[in-house]
């Protein structure tokens, strides 16, 4: 059976002569999120038979609008997306495919890929646009259901059309994930609502309170006060008669729950930090943290990241590799892997190369300019005979320099020295000889007899 063409996504309204919507979509309804709505949206995703995840997902979409969670997911994505991807056959660049992995498809489609570790799965549907380019599209995950293989014609629906009915379709995930956002979702909840108290906080306790007093007798009064106190803001405002008596009664610890607010959400983005992260200490700084712990948190978020690029590498090289021969890109034989940046730093490298040509170890000028990245001279060889030339003509002669006289004076000294020391022995030695033939010396047998 052939299979079909483009998935098509609209909305209701389908223009004449256009061809009829196979995915309408619907907007995500934003509501007043709290924890019973939270649990009836995973209760929805995960019924056994019929997974409905419409309002998950709108939650989703909610919860992204968060400053702090959507700038660890972009962190996640932007660590995948900096190392470039190349596809190599026999160790060699294959440039047409190369071409390909740099074009903005494949950049947005790097983000589609991490998201479906955030969201549980992807679907994508791969095709070639007028220009000849290769392009996708990102199906609607609340119209798609993943349990059982279906594209629904409208969310929430339990009947659809099996995705394998499609030319090109790419799933990505698992079937009954709900991805890191189901884990995150509870904490932007309280996130929210401290947001909410702690500004109604700021605005009973920190904005001054206005009295007005007025005759009880006179309502024109009370009615210019009336008006006087709406002209003037929405500050706290009380209002009384002459002769009543108004006490303010505030609350003795305001710094102490002002805290409290903030203490809760700095607990929540630190939460959502490990959860996306694996760690709080690579995005914000802590009173506690250290350099040695801060190290210690970045190389578990690298192992992350780098779980990241595997996974865009598994799906390259063993789940798209047919979608690529259908495009018309012969991947048979190659494999696609990451191009690791060399960290170049000019001093460390000419410090140790001064080193290793200093200790005896031969290094070609063309290392140094390969790896410092400084151009060649077109005139390399004019220039280094000049050099040459010059070193020559200042070698000094060896018994002239400094150094040399310096030897020589050290060497006429010891000499010195030595005929000192050696005439004074000699001098010793006559002077003993002298003594022994002055004296007589004694008989072997004891004295003489007289």
């Amino acid at each position: 059976m052939s299979k079909k063409k483009k998935i098509t996504i609209g909305g209701n309204i389908n223009p004449q002569g256009s061809p009829a919507r196979t995915v309408i979509i619907t907007q995500p309804q934003r509501f007043f999120l709290d924890m019973q709505k939270y649990m009836s949206g995973i209760r929805g995703a995960e019924n056994v038979d019929f997974t409905n995840r419409v309002r998950l997902y709108d939650m989703y979409e909610d919860i992204l609008i968060d400053g702090h969670l959507s700038s660890v997911r972009d962190k996640r994505i932007a660590s995948a997306r900096n190392i470039r991807i190349e596809f190599r056959r026999n160790g060699k660049p294959d440039e047409e495919i190369n071409v390909m992995l740099r074009s903005p498809w494949f950049f947005h489609f790097i983000e589609d890929l991490v998201d479906s570790v955030f969201w549980g799965f992807s679907l994508f549907q791969f095709y070639r646009d007028k220009s000849g380019w290769i392009n996708y599209e990102l199906i609607p995950r609340k119209n798609v259901d993943p349990v059982r293989g279906l594209i629904l014609h409208r969310q929430g629906e339990i009947t659809g059309t099996p995705w394998t009915d499609f030319r090109d379709v790419l799933f990505v995930g698992k079937p009954r994930a709900l991805g890191k956002l189901a884990n995150a979702a509870p904490y932007v909840i309280f996130k929210r609502n401290d947001m909410a108290d702690w500004a109604q906080f700021c605005e009973i306790f920190g904005m001054p309170i206005r009295e007005y007093t007025y005759d009880a007798e006179d309502e024109e009064a009370r009615l210019q006060i009336l008006d006087d106190m709406n002209e003037q803001g929405a500050a706290a405002c009380f209002i009384h008669p002459k002769g009543s008596e108004l006490k303010l009664l505030e609350s003795a610890g305001k710094s102490g729950s002002s805290d409290l607010y903030d203490k809760l959400y700095e607990r929540c983005n630190n939460e959502i930090s490990k959860i996306f992260l694996g760690n709080t200490l690579t995005t914000e700084a802590s009173e506690r943290g250290t350099q040695s712990l801060g190290t210690v948190q970045e190389k578990g978020e690298k192992k992350i990241n780098e779980s990241d690029r595997q996974l865009i590498l598994n799906v390259l090289n063993y789940d798209m590799t047919d979608i690529f021969e259908s495009m018309g890109y012969n991947t048979r034989g190659g494999e696609f892997v990451y191009v690791e940046p060399k960290e170049t730093n000019i001093t460390v490298i000419a410090d140790v190369i001064t080193k290793m040509r200093n200790a005896g170890t031969p290094v070609s000028d063309d290392t140094f300019y390969e790896l410092t990245g400084i151009p060649k001279p077109e005139n390399y060889d004019l220039l280094k005979a000049e050099q040459q030339e010059k070193r020559n003509a200042v070698v000094p002669d060896k018994k002239d320099t400094p150094d040399s006289k310096t030897a020589q004076r050290k060497e006429e000294k010891w000499k010195d020295l030595n005929d000192s020391q050696t005439e004074s022995k000699n001098y010793l030695t006559r002077f003993y000889n002298h003594i022994r033939r002055f004296f007589v010396r004694a008989p072997k047998n004891g004295a003489l007899r007289w």
